[in-house]
């Protein structure tokens, strides 16, 4: 399941066109837009891509900001908790426009069993290490996940969830719905009003409810979290190739990366990195290459 809409729309194609390329097995996406953008989007469709207009969906919308956070992504996050009320899938893997897929890839990667998805449970304690991401992200984050584990009453020392691109299970979503949304007198809104992530109000339902078997797994997606992680892995020169040996994709979040033209995977070097470059420092760069360069040449004579 893809949820996009029209300013995602390039990212959408690139996402979808990896779909099509290693989807070997035929599995289906829905690509869930709003009903204004249906038409546009309608040029993506094909025998194993559907288009879903999100309205059956838009009752549970907000209008104002949610824990600070803008509508439209709040709504995003309510269309993946309530997409399993369309009886289209029991169990669906959510996808961001900004991911892309990078090697083959079947039923079996994201499912046990015919009815029990695997499930991306994780610490991710390599991003405590990052002073970026810890500064910006990880302690506010830790906060609002330890109120989630409170609520559902899970113990919280630790965390297992993850931030994204992971199985839903519609049994576990249901039962999140009648048996802890209902009595509170919630809805998929007022739960992200006490925490923003939805993945971990599932993750952590699952859990607790323990509804079907959980057959954890690392995740399925490279997630390049901030623009020096994407940095480091191409001055690294690792390519596709290395980051397939591990992932089925990989994802650059378009928080910082929208920006830029929406570059497949497999971009050169050079353009990849151009977009991060002013032209003074692209001149900069040039300017040192030929120097060393030179210095090579003149040491070797």
């Amino acid at each position: 399941m893809l949820k996009s809409f029209s300013g995602d729309f390039e990212l959408a194609k690139r996402c979808i066109h990896s779909f099509n390329q290693f989807n070997i097995e035929g599995l289906n996406l829905f690509l869930v837009v709003p009903e204004s953008d249906v038409s546009q989007f309608s040029e993506l469709a094909g025998a194993k891509v559907t288009i879903v207009s999100e309205q059956p969906i838009e009752s549970y919308f907000v209008h104002e900001s949610v824990n600070g956070i803008r509508p439209g992504y709040i709504n995003q996050e309510i269309v993946k908790l309530g997409f399993w009320e369309l009886n289209l899938a029991q169990n669906y893997l959510c996808v961001d426009s900004d991911a892309e897929f990078i090697r083959p890839f079947t039923e079996s990667d994201f499912m046990f069993d015919a009815s029990t998805p695997f499930s991306v449970l994780v610490q991710d304690l390599e991003l405590a290490v990052e002073p970026e991401y810890f500064t910006q992200y990880w302690r506010s984050r830790s906060e609002q996940l330890i109120k989630i584990a409170d609520y559902v009453g899970l113990d919280s020392r630790v965390i297992l969830t993850c931030h994204g691109h992971t199985v839903f299970s519609a049994k576990i979503l249901k039962d999140f719905k009648d048996s802890f949304l209902t009595p509170r007198g919630w809805s998929y809104a007022d739960a992200l009003e006490v925490a923003p992530y939805e993945f971990s109000w599932y993750n952590m339902w699952l859990q607790k409810c323990q509804l079907i078997d959980i057959h954890p797994r690392e995740p399925w997606f490279k997630v390049f979290h901030h623009e020096n992680q994407h940095l480091e892995y191409v001055m690294r020169g690792i390519t596709l190739a290395d980051i397939a040996r591990g992932y089925l994709g990989v994802v650059v979040n378009s928080s910082f990366a929208r920006e830029f033209d929406a570059q497949p995977a497999g971009a050169s070097k050079p353009a990849t990195l151009a977009p991060y470059l002013s032209y003074g420092e692209l001149g900069a760069l040039a300017g040192n290459k030929i120097s060393n360069s030179l210095k090579r040449i003149f040491r070797s004579n």
